[in-house]
């Protein structure tokens, strides 16, 4: 009898216990979507805005949508792709625009030159490496101010983003520059088996700046310089290097992204080109993942941010919402970021 009621008693504790594991799963499925939803709430934000617009914006499906988003969103993603190293590595550049602005002030000045019209296949490849060039020793004189003079990277960098659009402004005495150059133009309007160029360019950036990142020696200084500086150089890391490096990038995909900009408008307009651009750059490799406080680097997470920041924008202009409502709705999303990221820090 005592054998019987003990049987009853162990099957009873047993049967207790698989119900109470059975009530843990759904709890369990619920904490991991929760975890999923906010380790990849940029990738969720992203379908989310697809969803909407497939529901609500007229030919949003069309391909001619789908190819004004492209090009539009490229030369935010380069810039935001610059923008993500140098916050990785603890700093910020607010020069970007005004390099845009510099860059696609000098190319047209050299592929209009005379010496590009008795050699106009080399008057381009020099106009294109030169201009590039000019915004990335811009980049690097901002990471030798900031590395070698410690001066603050915010006033570092303030000093190109008033003085690059000014030199690009005295060059052109403020007027745009028109021309006509189908090799030029097909870096921003051209296209490869129906997708655009500046695309591919950004796709191609993004994915060799990540295997730089991930697989490099300079990639693990970077963070380690992003994460901990001083730890970083007692480690024997060359922090300055690396920084003077990183910057030096920033200026180049700059310069790149100026260039596109350019060939798009088929001008070259140093009031306007990469106006404001530092600003959704940083939205952008906000949104992307990065750390504020440095030390990672989400090249991927930069471009969806900046695809995030254009289909936002394209969503509120094609529902005849006015365009401070957009300025509105960045401002938003980047407020939602930096809590997402205090969220996951206090964790």
């Amino acid at each position: 009898m005592n054998s019987h009621q003990g049987e009853m008693k162990g099957d009873k504790q047993m049967n207790t216990s698989v119900l109470e594991e059975r009530s843990k799963v759904p709890a369990t499925l619920s904490a991991r979507a929760l975890s999923q939803v906010k380790n990849n709430g940029a990738l969720w934000a992203f379908f989310l805005l697809l969803l909407i617009n497939i529901l609500i914006t007229p030919n949003f499906l069309q391909i001619q949508t789908l190819y004004v988003n492209l090009t539009q969103v490229a030369t935010v993603a380069i810039v935001a792709i610059g923008m993500t190293l140098v916050i990785a590595s603890g700093g910020i550049d607010l020069s970007v625009g005004a390099l845009m602005a510099l860059a696609g002030t000098i190319a047209p000045m050299i592929f209009l030159s005379d010496f590009a019209a008795s050699w106009p296949a080399l008057g381009l490849v020099l106009a294109i490496v030169v201009a590039i060039a000019v915004a990335g020793l811009a980049g690097l004189f901002n990471g030798y101010l900031i590395s070698v003079y410690k001066i603050q990277p915010i006033i570092a960098t303030l000093i190109l983003f008033i003085s690059g659009r000014g030199i690009a402004q005295v060059l052109t005495n403020g007027e745009l520059q028109t021309f006509d150059n189908p090799s030029f133009e097909f870096i921003g309007t051209g296209r490869i088996l129906g997708v655009p160029v500046q695309a591919i360019i950004t796709i191609v950036l993004a994915l060799s700046i990540a295997w730089v990142i991930k697989r490099s020696i300079y990639g693990r200084f970077l963070l380690a310089v992003g994460g901990n500086e001083k730890a970083a150089e007692l480690a024997g890391v060359p922090a300055k290097k690396i920084k003077m490096l990183t910057y030096m990038i920033c200026g180049l995909l700059a310069g790149i992204a100026g260039l596109i900009s350019t060939a798009i408008n088929s001008a070259s307009d140093a009031n306007q080109t990469g106006q404001l651009m530092e600003l959704d750059a940083i939205s952008a490799a906000i949104v992307g993942g990065v750390l504020l406080t440095g030390g990672k680097a989400p090249i991927l997470g930069a471009v969806l941010g900046a695809a995030i920041i254009q289909l936002v924008g394209y969503t509120l202009l094609a529902n005849g919402v006015h365009d401070a409502v957009a300025m509105v709705a960045k401002a938003v999303i980047i407020i939602v970021a930096v809590y997402l990221q205090q969220v996951k820090g206090a964790k």
